[in-house]
């Protein structure tokens, strides 16, 4: 391991981290990177944060740390609803839910928009959220 020293800041190639003499220590020098924009984060985003915090945490750390953590959350969000449009209007044409079922049994186009909205997000849970 080799380190270039300049007055009391050195920097250490292998790890590419710089280092701050302190008195005997040599401390981190390590700065949370301002993030671009501040971005909102919706009901996807959130659920990414807390799968993130919970299952995946060196990944949430490398990610706040770098400041692209609500960028990403921000990001994941879009991309959890747009597959979920994507999806609804494919399973609603693929099993003919319609205005005119709408118009002639609305309890039933009710139960069929709910069961494909639930379906659809599942789906989008399994591919964005939870991997």
């Amino acid at each position: 391991m080799e380190n270039v020293k300049v007055k009391d800041r050195f920097v250490d190639e292998k790890t590419g981290i710089e280092y701050i003499k302190q008195g005997d220590y040599d401390l981190p020098n390590l700065v949370l990177a301002p993030e671009e924009t501040n971005y909102t984060i919706g009901k996807y985003g959130r659920m990414k944060l807390n799968y993130l915090k919970n299952h995946k945490k060196a990944e949430y750390i490398i990610l706040f740390m770098d400041g692209k953590l609500n960028r990403y959350l921000h990001e994941i969000d879009i991309a959890c609803e747009d597959r979920i449009k994507t999806i609804i209007s494919q399973l609603v044409k693929q099993e003919n839910v319609t205005e005119e079922l709408k118009a002639t049994n609305q309890m039933e186009w009710v139960c069929r928009t709910n069961s494909i909205k639930n379906r659809a997000e599942e789906i989008a849970f399994k591919e964005i959220i939870y991997v």
